[in-house]
């Protein structure tokens, strides 16, 4: 994609994490046989690993995507905390602004996996609010890292770190500094979270907190706007799985749809997405984008076993490659109406060439390259069988208009095709609304079918000339002189 996401990488901003923090802990093995004691899986363990969870989990994937992160929570005095502070230390994170709490037991999740699936998980942890002499230590720590972030990221798992005193606090010392607050909620009441630039409850939280079941677009709508009205926020969010997220600034919803093509393990998703958007944010992206980035990252995070992490050059390779297989690039026009108003949601410009493309060759290739490299989408609009007769007589075309589709999908350059009977293609261009027309061959640009509805919205129409000597009807020609 052009410039996709060039404002971020490289970017180093400065993020601070406020949270439950825990650990993941995990325990891999297979399991081949039921216990003769109970009928229950046996799990013969291999290896175990832990990893940062809960707002750790955050803290990773802001250092996996290249920000500086501080972090200030309360833990226990105890084993675990002390691993928690050890694997901060690891990855570059100090440990300043960690309090230690007495009698307090550090959260630790463990999960039996088998076979690359999740058997069972049992927890260890204290979940009752931190203390007054904690939570006094807390905001004195984080008032003193104010001065050096650029973005402070919420991540509530209930485990009583984020007091509705304490959240609101920190809110308040935020917006005096201008500074931007995202929340990963928990619960069902938000009034601690009231004046936050943005909530990232996924479905069910959503539904908790607003007493609104989210089972229609109507209802979706209802619940976003309660949350942007009654939590006083600057933009509200909803995560809905497999349906994507959507997301509501005050004026208009919307709807990005999800990515995700493989889902082994969702633990951490919405750590990600947290992540992800406050990253984006801090690094002065657009709302809109940062939302896509952030949707993005979660797909790829989803693909992975356990509480895992994404790389900007991870997210960038899967949008890439998000368009999929050959077959799945070959849509009819309604299927490809809908596909390029998410494209176009996402920023992209569209461009629409078409053509017969029969007997494929080298010139048909650098059209098309050429033609992509004008914009971000490339949709080829191939002529019908019966189009191409029409236009070149009973002989043509030669090759079926169903292998010609896949071949010119399995170009690189290429994005979309789709097949049109016409024998013009000005109401497939009606439809599809491209932001630039290519044409190949020596016509004038007003003479193009579909100037009028291109230009009519802003939209430019390009000529650009074929590779001399390379055309279909003198391979044609050259075969039937043998």
């Amino acid at each position: 994609m052009i410039n996709r996401y060039q404002n971020l990488i490289g970017r180093t901003p400065r993020v601070l994490v406020v949270g439950d923090l825990m650990i993941d802990h995990y325990l891999w093995g297979s399991a081949e046989r039921v216990s003769p004691e109970a009928p229950v899986v046996v799990v013969d363990v291999s290896r175990e690993s832990s990893t940062l969870g809960g707002a750790g989990n955050v803290v990773s994937n802001l250092l996996a995507l290249g920000a500086k992160v501080e972090v200030a929570s309360v833990i226990g005095e105890d084993e675990n905390g002390e691993i928690i502070a050890s694997m901060l230390a690891h990855q570059g994170v100090g440990r300043a602004s960690l309090i230690r709490q007495p009698g307090r037991t550090t959260s630790r999740k463990s999960r039996v996996m088998a076979s690359h699936h999740q058997v069972m998980r049992f927890d260890r942890e204290s979940k009752e609010a931190i203390d007054a002499a904690s939570e006094e230590r807390l905001e004195k720590a984080i008032t003193s890292l104010l001065e050096r972030v650029d973005m402070i990221l919420l991540s509530d798992y209930g485990k009583g770190v984020l007091t509705p005193t304490l959240t609101q606090r920190v809110i308040a010392l935020a917006r005096a500094r201008g500074i931007k607050v995202l929340v990963d909620p928990k619960g069902s009441d938000y009034s601690k979270y009231r004046g936050a630039t943005l909530v990232t409850p996924n479905r069910k939280e959503a539904q908790m907190a607003t007493g609104i079941t989210i089972n229609s677009e109507a209802s979706l709508a209802e619940a976003i706007r309660w949350l942007y009205r009654e939590v006083e926020l600057e933009y509200a969010m909803i995560t809905l799985s497999e349906d994507g997220m959507a997301l509501y600034d005050g004026t208009k919803l919307t709807k990005i749809p999800t990515v995700a093509r493989e889902v082994y393990d969702v633990t951490g998703a919405g750590d990600t997405v947290l992540a992800a958007l406050g990253f984006a944010l801090a690094c002065g992206a657009p709302i809109i984008e940062a939302a896509h980035f952030a949707n993005s990252a979660a797909a790829v995070v989803v693909g992975k076993l356990g509480s895992a992490t994404a790389t900007i050059d991870e997210v960038l390779a899967y949008e890439n490659s998000s368009v999929g297989t050959v077959e799945s690039r070959i849509l009819n026009r309604d299927e490809l109406a809908k596909k390029l108003e998410n494209e176009r949601a996402k920023g992209r410009k569209i461009v629409f060439t078409n053509g017969c493309f029969d007997i494929l060759h080298a010139g048909h290739v650098r059209y098309l390259e050429q033609a992509k490299a004008l914009g971000d989408i490339l949709v080829v609009a191939l002529n019908s069988d019966a189009s191409v007769r029409a236009l070149k007589g009973e002989s043509r075309p030669v090759i079926p208009e169903g292998d010609r589709a896949y071949l010119v999908a399995a170009l690189s350059a290429v994005d979309y095709v789709t097949i049109f009977d016409e024998e013009t293609p000005y109401e497939l261009i009606k439809l599809l609304q491209p932001d630039l027309l290519v044409k190949g061959g020596d016509y004038e640009p007003e003479k193009i079918v579909g100037y009028d509805i291109v230009t009519a919205r802003g939209g430019e129409v390009k000529v650009m000339p074929f590779v001399e000597g390379r055309s279909t009807t003198s391979i044609i020609q050259r075969i039937c002189a043998r």
